[in-house]
């Protein structure tokens, strides 16, 4: 039977539930992402190294925290994806609109990101056979040429294809067991590579550059920053929170698993800028370099160090499986709605939707440097576009909207939240309006509307 939104009221099979362990596992897996590993440290070295961190730490309790609980309450009280589970809750058609905006901007992350992933599992190859480091020693002119052919494309399908088959398998079966495996196994190697980071020549003035607080650094446009990267590092406003949440035993405190989460992402960007400051600045490489400090910078590094091909290759799997467990969340979404929407089981909605989002993506893998690299809208490349479009307008409009449906539209969110008294009044002040106004300002500043 449909609803009137016509999503199938489909329901939840057999082992369509997370362990409670599991569900933190998978929503920590979400949030090691990609950008804590490069972008992370940077800004937290530009705009003074301890004290951004700590003003990062501040951003994550008073936005990111609140945020993410309003998605798994969402998802858990719904009991549905993205977009049915907000129709749910409030019986209004306009409500499932606004949700539908965090499904594509899933779908359109998942186009990019699969390609960013590939690159990922094509160094790690290359590093752990020691082809990367056979050729000459320019980097930026290997990536530019890896970039730049078909194989891009090929290394983009095996991520969707890998993503897909996991997905198919279920969310115990799949999801959770795929990141108790690989969690774990990353914690392991990030352990590995900080012991090895500290122990290089000169790893105190990266360690120095990253920890030394610099409160001078410390001005509007920092926050704004600690703040955006706050909500981004934990995968809010792409329904990611919202479909795991519709996974969760109602015996589960979501409160403790906000900390859980919040407490993950903390550790993680914190040991990724001890593994990278370090190796940066024992071998006289620039900090800034964004993407470039990955694919480029760091194996000029790694063709230096004893034994760099073993532990070139461990930094790239770690990359990978940081993209692969964050690749796996962002697919569930689109699947999830496919699976309400159409009726459809799981298998098909996978197989589909991964198809779909792999056509869908190919230009953006062509765009760097490849046969659609001269093609520009607004001065930015496909794969520039696809990316700024999510991260800065779908995204943060996402988090407003769950903002702002759950303090404002949603009368039951905190008795679903498990909270009342003290901390439900402050969790509603927090989503009323501390968090809709900060994530505007942020939103504007992204869009350059808003500068200092």
């Amino acid at each position: 039977m449909k609803n009137d939104q016509g999503a199938e009221n489909v329901p939840k099979a057999k082992g369509e539930r997370f362990t409670s362990s599991g569900f933190i596992l998978a929503a920590i897996g979400s949030s090691v992402g990609l950008g804590n590993m490069w972008k992370f440290p940077y800004i937290t070295g530009k705009h003074g190294g301890a004290a951004f961190f700590l003003l990062f730490i501040g951003c994550l309790i008073v936005v990111g925290l609140p945020v993410l609980l309003a998605e798994m309450t969402i998802g858990r009280g719904g009991r549905a994806n993205a977009s049915l589970a907000f129709y749910k809750l409030t019986n209004k058609k306009a409500w499932g609109y606004l949700g539908f905006l965090s499904v594509l901007t899933a779908f359109l992350v998942m186009s990019y990101y699969a390609v960013v992933a590939g690159w990922t599992l094509h160094y790690t190859v290359e590093s752990f056979t020691g082809l990367l480091f056979q050729q000459g020693t320019d980097y930026k002119d290997k990536f530019v040429t890896f970039a730049g052919g078909s194989w891009p494309v090929f290394w983009q399908a095996a991520v969707m294809i890998l993503s897909g088959w996991v997905i198919a398998r279920g969310v115990s079966g799949g999801i959770e067991k795929f990141n108790k495996i690989l969690i774990p196994g990353f914690l392991v190697i990030l352990l590995v590579l900080m012991v090895r980071s500290l122990t290089l020549p000169g790893a105190g003035a990266g360690v120095e550059f990253f920890l030394k607080p610099d409160f001078s650094k410390l001005d509007a446009e920092s926050a704004l920053i600690a703040l955006g990267h706050a909500f981004f590092s934990l995968s809010l406003g792409m329904g990611i929170m919202i479909t795991y949440g519709s996974y969760v035993d109602k015996r589960q405190s979501l409160g403790s698993a906000t900390l859980a989460i919040g407490f993950g992402d903390l550790v993680y960007a914190f040991i990724a800028g001890i593994v990278i400051f370090p190796t940066v600045f024992s071998y006289g490489l620039k900090p800034g370099e964004g993407v470039g400090l990955a694919f480029m910078a760091l194996p000029a590094a790694f063709a230096q160090m004893p034994f760099g091909a073993i532990f070139g290759g461990l930094f790239f799997l770690l990359l990978a499986i940081a993209a692969l467990t964050s690749a796996v969340s962002i697919l569930e979404v689109p699947v999830a709605y496919a699976m309400n929407r159409w009726g459809w089981t799981r298998k098909k909605a996978a197989v589909i939707v991964s198809v779909a989002c792999f056509v869908v993506g190919i230009p953006s893998a062509l765009s760097v440097g490849g046969v659609l690299g001269s093609f520009t809208l607004g001065g930015k490349s496909i794969f520039d576009l696809v990316d700024f479009m999510t991260s800065y307008v779908l995204m943060p409009l996402g988090g407003l909207v769950v903002t702002l449906f759950t303090g404002y539209a949603w009368k039951l969110a905190g008795e679903e939240a498990g909270l009342s008294g003290f901390w439900y009044r402050a969790w509603m002040f927090l989503l009323r309006i501390v968090s809709p106004v900060l994530i505007i300002l942020v939103f504007l500043y992204s869009v350059g509307l808003l500068s200092f």
